[in-house]
């Protein structure tokens, strides 16, 4: 849809394809540290989807559903569609353009894995944040110091969470630092209907969750199990949060690769 969209790839063309899909006012590196235990078996690539790490900004909204779009014209370009539809895996928000394209582009997709996805309800609001700007902050360490994880969680591992700030910042002409991606995306987005894509998916699926997480447990969880697809695997990791990559994330490679063995 015109937008100049960002992304990494690796592993050699012709092998099965991964497709890895990152949460809101993320980017890219949220699954990038991850690759190198994928690469040797799977053709991989990891978008920033429009508004967020270095892929552009779009005037006209957001949407779940461009989001898909996005995803699947990204897996075509890099070459992760070359020995078929790639497996599409999502975490947070990235898993709703994953159920999304499982339930409306099944062509383009072989199966789907959603990583501590909340899907919407009425007690979980995404409020838009106030102003249309960032804070600028003087100095990279002082942009560093203001880097939390969303929502707050505990972090055993912060040189993860470092790296993951340092891929969030920008530096400005003046010298200053803010943040790379659009505020307009808090509250700002398209949601469609992520709980009827899953009752719709026509592809196979997984669901993996923090054990810890506040987000995807509770009465969610029990409704997400009554309203998936007959078989779907659902899978805790034991020890994590939501962010379940900076928690525990060799733990969520073994779980993943687990799961693709099935598939591909």
């Amino acid at each position: 849809d015109g937008a100049r969209i960002d992304y990494r790839a690796w592993g050699a063309r012709g092998k099965p394809g991964l497709l890895f899909l990152h949460g809101n006012a993320a980017h890219l590196g949220w699954w990038s540290f991850l690759t190198p235990f994928f690469a040797a078996d799977y053709r991989i690539v990891v978008p920033s989807l429009s508004g967020m790490g270095t892929s552009e900004w779009r005037q006209n909204g957001y949407s779940i559903d461009r989001h898909a779009t996005e995803g699947i014209a990204v897996a075509q370009a890099s070459g992760a569609s070359l020995a078929g539809p790639p497996v599409v895996i999502g975490h947070s928000l990235g898993g709703l353009p994953v159920l999304r394209a499982a339930a409306s582009r099944p062509d383009q997709m072989r199966a789907g894995i959603i990583v501590d996805t909340a899907l919407p309800t009425d007690e979980l609001i995404v409020e838009a944040r106030r102003g249309t700007t960032h804070r600028h902050y003087p100095d990279l360490a002082t942009a560093l110091a203001r880097f939390s994880l969303s929502p707050v969680q505990p972090c055993a591992n912060p040189y993860i969470a470092d790296f993951l700030a340092r891929m969030a910042l920008r530096q400005n002409d003046d010298g200053s630092w803010t943040w790379r991606f659009d505020r307009s995306l808090w509250g700002g987005i398209d949601l469609g209907d992520s709980w009827a894509d899953l009752a719709a998916a026509k592809v196979p699926l997984a669901v993996v969750r923090g054990q810890l997480s506040d987000l995807s447990g509770g009465k969610m969880a029990e409704r997400v199990r009554a309203e998936a697809p007959p078989g779907t695997p659902f899978i805790d990791i034991p020890e994590a949060h939501h962010h379940v990559m900076v928690d525990q994330p060799l733990a969520l490679v073994t779980c993943l690769r687990s799961l693709l063995a099935g598939w591909l």
